[in-house]
C-alpha cells in the first residue's frame, strides 16, 4: 500500500468531474479518472475529449485515466481492479458522469432520451456501486469508505422541459439513501452531492435546450447571484470524500448556491 488514499471518479475529463481529480490529487488523493472520451449519438452535444482526460495525468503522477462508459459495468471493475492494483485499495468512489436531455415537456420526451438518461445518470451511479462497494470494504477497520453521487437542484425540483432529467436525478438520490443504508455500521457510508447551475459544458448545453444565449442567466434562482465554479463543488465533493463526512452518510449535501433554499 502507498499509505495515499485512493479514488476512483468518473466524468472525469471535464466540469465537476476533472475539478474533482484535481482537488483530491492536491490534497494528496491517488486517482483512477475515468471517462467515455467519445461523442455519444443520443447525446445532441459534444462529450469530453480524450486529451482532457490524458491533461490529468500528466498534470498528477499519482493519476491514472481510463477511457470507459459507466454503462459498461465490466469496465467500471476493472478501473476498480486497476485502484487496488496500482495503489493497494479503494477509500472513495465518486459518480460524476451525467448527461442533460430534453427541451420539451415530459410527454413528448422520445423512449431514447428516457433511455439514455436513466442508463447514463442512474445505471452508471448503480454500477459504479457495484464495482467500487466491495472494494471499500475489503479496507480492513477501522474503515473510512465514501460512495458520493453527484445528483443535482434538479434532483429536489421540477425543471420546465427537463421533466425526465428531473426524474433520473431524484431516482440517484433514491439509490444513495437505498445504498446508506445497506452500508449501515460497516464504516463505509453513502452520500450524495447537489450542484445548482456551475460553469460547466453541461450547463452550456442546458442553456441550448432553453434557447438562451448563454449560461449566466441560469444562475437567476441561486442565491449566491452568480453561477457556481466547477471547483467550489469540488471542494463539497472533496470533503464528502472525507473522514470528517461520516455523520452525512444518507443525505445530500446540498452545493447548488442557494437554488433549492
Amino acid at each position: 500500500m502507498t499509505g495515499r488514499r485512493v479514488a476512483v471518479v468518473t466524468g472525469a475529463a471535464r466540469g465537476i468531474g476533472a475539478a474533482t481529480v484535481r482537488r483530491l490529487a492536491r490534497d494528496g488523493w491517488a486517482v483512477v479518472a475515468v471517462d467515455r472520451c467519445a461523442d455519444d449519438p443520443d447525446v445532441p452535444y459534444p462529450l469530453a475529449e480524450p486529451r482532457r482526460l490524458d491533461l490529468l495525468a500528466r498534470e498528477f503522477p499519482q493519476v491514472r485515466t481510463v477511457r470507459a462508459d459507466v454503462r459498461d459495468a465490466a469496465a467500471l471493475h476493472r478501473a476498480v481492479e486497476l485502484a487496488e492494483q496500482e495503489f493497494g485499495g479503494l477509500d472513495a468512489a465518486v459518480a460524476a458522469a451525467a448527461v442533460i436531455l430534453g427541451g420539451g415537456p415530459v410527454w413528448e420526451q422520445t423512449d431514447a432520451q428516457w433511455r439514455t438518461l436513466f442508463d447514463v445518470d442512474v445505471m452508471g451511479v448503480a454500477n459504479l456501486a457495484r464495482a467500487a462497494v466491495p472494494a471499500l470494504l475489503r479496507r480492513p477497520h477501522p474503515r473510512h469508505g465514501r460512495f458520493v453521487a453527484l445528483a443535482s437542484a434538479a434532483a429536489h425540483r421540477g425543471l420546465w422541459g427537463l421533466g425526465a432529467y428531473c426524474a433520473a436525478k431524484h431516482a440517484v438520490v433514491g439509490l444513495v439513501r437505498g445504498l446508506a443504508c445497506d452500508l449501515r455500521e460497516t464504516g463505509v457510508t453513502a452520500v450524495a452531492v447537489s450542484p445548482g447551475s456551475t460553469r460547466t459544458d453541461m450547463l452550456r448545453a442546458t442553456a441550448g435546450l432553453y434557447g438562451l444565449p448563454g449560461v449566466d442567466e441560469l444562475a437567476a434562482r441561486q442565491l449566491t447571484g452568480r453561477l457556481l465554479e466547477p471547483e467550489e463543488v469540488a471542494a463539497a465533493v472533496a470533503w464528502a470524500c472525507s473522514p470528517d463526512s461520516f455523520a452525512l452518510t444518507g443525505s445530500v449535501l446540498h452545493a447548488d448556491g442557494g437554488f433549492t433554499a
